[in-house]
């Protein structure tokens, strides 16, 4: 039984598919994220009016506002990963059939949790030497400059929480691909 071409929906490359509750709540999450990006300008425009209009500048508003994109940016790894907006190869992928989409989406997989698994080590690492010293009292690392705040310790940590939060969400697609029955989205699709 074949279907008339013109009434098989087209594949929405923009269709967010969310896959499992911890995407679901990533993704509700980024609206406040995106909040950070209009702190990070506020704290801009108030130093370029500190310095240039009262002669004032301040000694913190660059590293504040380095800190506020940089977390920002590790941020928005677990977010693409949760609305399925990472890269992918469309041209091979779409042009499979759904069974040969799900064994590329178990192997991607696979590969995705190695790498997680890898730069999660290597985190930890990073994360331990900047908030302990080697004694091990806790301490955290600094940026050395006259303020000192403790944003590349605070960054290495933020580095862990989302690489970890990554392999977690790998595993879970992981978990849904393998489970998932290609017949069944076949047929939801229209595909044969």
């Amino acid at each position: 039984m074949s279907e008339d071409p013109e009434t098989v929906p087209p594949i929405d490359h923009d269709d967010t598919e969310i896959r499992s509750g911890l995407d679901r709540l990533i993704a509700n999450s980024s609206k406040a994220f995106a909040w950070i990006i209009f702190l990070a300008f506020a704290v801009t425009v108030y130093e370029v009016i500190s310095r240039y209009v009262f002669n004032s500048p301040t000694f913190w508003a660059h590293e504040t506002t380095t800190f506020l994109i940089a977390a920002i940016f590790l941020v928005g790894g677990p977010i693409a990963l949760a609305r399925d907006k990472h890269i992918r190869v469309r041209m091979l992928y779409d042009t499979v059939s759904p069974k040969g989409r799900r064994w590329l989406d178990i192997v991607n997989s696979i590969l995705a949790l190695v790498f997680f698994a890898g730069l999660s080590f290597a985190a930890w690492i990073m994360t331990s030497k900047a908030t302990f010293t080697p004694g091990g009292e806790f301490r955290l690392e600094g940026t050395g400059t006259s303020w000192n705040p403790p944003t590349p310790a605070m960054l290495k940590i933020l580095v862990l929480i989302c690489v970890g939060v990554m392999f977690v969400q790998t595993l879970l697609h992981l978990i849904d691909a393998i489970r998932r029955n290609p017949a069944a989205t076949a047929h939801a699709s229209g595909e044969h």
